[in-house]
């Protein structure tokens, strides 16, 4: 067994928290090892946040790479510690020191399952800067943050694919496009420059349509874009929106962004219906708000828009100086949610490594 040296008997712990994210053109269709088909742009939020850590143990003989202990919310959970487990397994070779050593992991979500809200991408998010957190406290030498923050991208989407941008905070595009310099299919790179102060703040309210699992997984829906017959228009249309999209938020065009945005969550889910086989993940509820959100958009010249992620769940996206004036449409809509439940978020800055956080 190799031996890694500087590891106290008490072990070496990691703990960071990390956003979830919200696509607002949507990757969807993926090959090889976790690849896109398109590039994706989302925004990181700011309240929706999953808390990890991970020590690392010197292992005994046959516990090597191995998670002897897994709390999620306190709690034991074995079905999620199983998919850690099979993610780990995956990145063998990724990080020396997981031949040597065992972990213990413990995580916890500010929101709650099922709520509409990518869970998976601020989980693995969160693991993946623990990971490499690790593995910078083993070798000092590792001290270029970019660098950083790449492999966590990197190691993010081997579990998760929209956990590579969760990485990041405010604006993040995954995936090699033209119009992005610096752009990569194997991990997302922040947006950090020329963002039109329109979008500083922006809120996303998120209706909770309904509380139950989905009937299909992402997972699913991914392997349903190979043979999809609309799948090459599909793939580009997402590469023509991602373009409008980004000189949207660069000059403050708000209609072309509403429109782009709306436009990606309606194809998403057309992607769905028309696979074979096909399915419906939205809600009559669903359409019930966003027709409510389109007559009250005209009649008010409120400045909001929707989103959807692969659910029933929808979000809707506002500049902060409209809050106000968003409010009347909000009191209507919320005898559509379940229970009348909604959650209020806004773009956030990014993961905090909390090892270091007052």
């Amino acid at each position: 067994m190799p031996q890694i040296n500087h590891i106290p008997e008490s072990g070496i712990t990691a703990s960071w928290q990390t956003p979830s994210n919200i696509a607002l053109v949507k990757y969807w269709g993926k090959h090889g090892r976790q690849l896109p088909r398109n590039a994706s742009l989302s925004i990181s939020l700011k309240n929706a946040v999953t808390r990890t850590t991970v020590k690392l143990l010197q292992a005994l003989p046959g516990e090597e790479g191995k998670i002897v202990s897994f709390l999620f919310d306190g709690k034991p959970n074995d079905a999620f510690a199983s998919k850690v487990q099979k993610y780990f397994d995956s990145i063998q070779g990724e990080f020396r020191f997981q031949e040597a050593v065992k972990f213990e992991i413990e995580t916890s979500n500010s929101f709650p399952h099922s709520a509409g809200i990518a869970s998976s991408a601020s989980a693995m998010g969160a693991i993946s800067l623990c990971l490499c957190e690790l593995e910078r406290k083993l070798n000092p030498d590792l001290s270029d943050e970019n660098q950083f923050f790449r492999k966590a991208s990197l190691i993010a989407r081997l579990g998760s694919g929209s956990a590579a941008r969760s990485v990041y905070g405010g604006f993040t595009v995954w995936g090699k496009h033209a119009e992005v310099s610096g752009s990569s299919d194997e991990y997302a790179i922040p947006l950090s420059e020329n963002i039109h102060h329109l979008y500083h703040g922006i809120k996303n309210t998120i209706l909770i349509v309904e509380a139950s699992e989905k009937k299909v997984s992402s997972s699913a829906g991914h392997n349903l874009m190979n043979g999809h017959p609309f799948a090459e228009a599909r793939f580009v249309q997402a590469e023509k929106n991602l373009g409008l999209l980004l000189k949207a938020l660069q000059s403050g065009d708000w209609n072309t962004f509403a429109a782009i945005t709306e436009n990606e969550a309606l194809s998403l889910h057309a992607m769905m219906m028309s696979s074979n086989p096909g399915y419906l993940l939205i809600h009559p509820n669903t359409i019930k708000i966003i027709d409510k959100l389109k007559s009250f958009r005209e009649q008010s010249g409120a400045r909001v828009c929707f989103t959807l992620d692969a659910g029933p769940n929808l979000h809707l996206l506002y500049p902060e100086q409209e809050t106000e004036k968003v409010q009347p449409l909000l009191a209507g809509l919320t005898e559509f949610c379940y229970n009348g439940t909604y959650i209020d978020d806004c773009v956030g800055n990014g993961p905090v490594n909390l090892n270091y956080a007052l």
